[in-house]
């Protein structure tokens, strides 16, 4: 799972961010509320732990844009504010969960999980595809045709093709793929995302408004041109 932490508290954040680590998490934090939707839209978190005060800014105020986006985070917001008033303005603005401070590290690691568990999964989706140009994904059917001819996918195969396609345009590291497709937050030490990448841009090679790029370092994006 990967989770941002946003907390202008340094010494929360960094508590915050090792022990999500620490319990396999692919955790990020950022300390500076301006950096929060430009982050989330590079790089599509699926839970954010929020606080709720960043100096004198309180962070409601992005919220909504924050849902707006295509695929939003689940939103667990942190605060020492105790008011109903207060905790219900943040859920009516879009917070999924709130947890007031001080607060325990098991419940918060419990919050979160139980939000990834409300989160939307493909198969919530009210449509059953997902397009791009010439490039259609049956998410029921887990079939996916170029230009009308179907690819041929192995499981493995689609998961990737489906996850570079729903953060097209987006950089996605090796460490988010291996702990999307394979279920891992380690590297197994050998080149197996290289290698599916490599068999992907295989089967798009007919199509060059699609291609798959490399950024040594930071990962891989599917670029969609124009589309």
């Amino acid at each position: 799972m990967s989770i941002l932490v946003a907390d202008d508290e340094k010494p929360l954040l960094q508590f915050l961010t090792k022990g999500l680590r620490a319990e396999g998490f692919d955790c990020t934090g950022l300390s500076h509320l301006h950096e929060l939707l430009p982050w989330i839209k590079q790089h599509g978190p699926e839970v954010v732990v929020l606080d709720r005060m960043f100096d004198d800014q309180d962070s409601v105020t992005i919220l909504q844009a924050i849902k707006a986006l295509p695929n939003p985070p689940m939103i667990l917001m942190l605060t020492a504010m105790d008011e109903v008033s207060e905790r219900v303005k943040g859920l009516q603005l879009g917070a999924d969960d709130y947890l007031t401070k001080p607060f325990d590290f098991d419940e918060l690691l419990a919050r979160v999980t139980a939000l990834r568990r409300r989160r939307p999964t493909p198969t919530q989706r009210d449509d059953d595809e997902l397009s791009c140009g010439p490039l259609t994904l049956s998410l029921q059917q887990r079939i996916a045709k170029l230009n009308g001819t179907e690819l041929g996918l192995t499981r493995i195969e689609f998961d990737l093709l489906y996850y570079l396609l729903e953060h097209r345009q987006k950089v996605l590291s090796r460490e988010r793929i291996l702990s999307r497709i394979w279920q891992t937050h380690t590297d197994p030490q050998t080149n197996i995302v290289d290698v599916y990448i490599s068999r992907l841009r295989k089967k798009l090679d007919s199509e060059p408004s699609l291609t798959i790029q490399t950024l040594r370092g930071n990962g891989y994006r599917l670029d969609t041109h124009d589309l």
